[in-house]
């Protein structure tokens, strides 16, 4: 398949990008920058220059796909207003290209919040804010001729590398000189390998029918204080537990990730996917050194 993919340079996408072209599909890459152009060029990509802020452009490229892989998201964590405004006019856009077509629409999305306190499962609707309400806007389009589906990932797609949530922490933990936890530090995050997470991309855009969530997981719920004391082994600090009133000043942004027991299943999706994770779990890549300059 020729497939349109945002975010193809991106920590996640750079590894789709690769799985898709080792499987024999062209892919065509969203690139803002010449280094991201480049980049893809040097893997066999076909580039498409434009960004997020462009939604004519991300029709364009749509238009003229297979399938499209939407992973692109803006980050700015301090203006969530305009980053989810942002997100639903790009995935309403390209939706409306591909009404009619029966072409497969997978967009990223997220899983902290989708359930509390229990593991969340494929059957649980998304929170309406999630990805800037545009998880539920794709799914709606399965009965408008999309074949769209959710890529749900966990909290840490981990891996050599990774710049994400962990190294967040462990960038944290060195600059105060203790790894923190919050309260007691029982609530949970998932977590997958950054390989494991691309394979499952890939089935899906394979294998998933229309209306489908997929949820990239490969351990089910890591206890936060678990996952502080990995980081303060590895950097020979002591680990701490952060009083929830004080976490806003410890943790910043990330405090509002942080705090949430979200763990989650994929039972269904290694079912339907035939997909079973064999990547390095996140305490190995941790101790291995993956976020040794995080």
């Amino acid at each position: 398949m020729r497939v349109f993919v945002t975010g193809a340079s991106g920590w996640i996408g750079s590894a789709v990008t690769d799985e898709l072209l080792a499987h024999g599909h062209e892919v065509v890459g969203l690139a803002r920058s010449d280094r991201s152009a480049a980049a893809l060029e040097a893997k066999g990509a076909v580039v498409h220059r434009g960004d997020l802020d462009d939604p004519e452009g991300l029709a364009v490229a749509a238009k003229a796909a297979d399938a499209v892989i939407h992973l692109a998201m803006n980050h700015d964590f301090t203006d969530p207003v305009a980053v989810a405004r942002t997100e639903r006019t790009a995935v309403q856009r390209m939706l409306d290209e591909l009404e009619g077509t029966d072409k497969g629409f997978l967009l990223a999305s997220g899983l902290i919040t989708t359930a509390v306190g229990r593991p969340a499962t494929e059957d649980d609707p998304a929170p309406d804010e999630a990805r800037g309400g545009g998880e539920n806007l794709a799914l709606s389009y399965a009965d408008r001729g999309v074949r769209s589906v959710a890529l749900r990932f966990a909290a840490s797609v981990h891996g050599m590398g990774d710049h994400g949530f962990v190294a967040y922490l462990t960038g944290l933990a060195r600059e105060r000189g203790a790894a923190g936890y919050i309260g007691d530090g029982a609530n949970r995050w998932p977590a997958v390998h950054r390989a494991d997470a691309a394979r499952a991309v890939r089935l899906a855009l394979e294998k998933a029918p229309a209306g489908t969530r997929v949820h990239a997981v490969g351990e089910e719920g890591l206890a936060t204080r678990d996952i502080a004391a990995a980081i303060g082994d590895f950097l020979g600090v002591p680990t701490v537990s952060v009083a929830p009133e004080d976490a806003g000043a410890h943790f910043g942004w990330m405090e509002r990730f942080f705090s949430v027991d979200s763990p989650a299943a994929s039972r269904r999706t290694r079912e339907l996917l035939d997909w079973c994770p064999t990547g390095p779990t996140l305490f190995e890549d941790i101790a291995a050194g993956a976020y040794a300059l995080g």
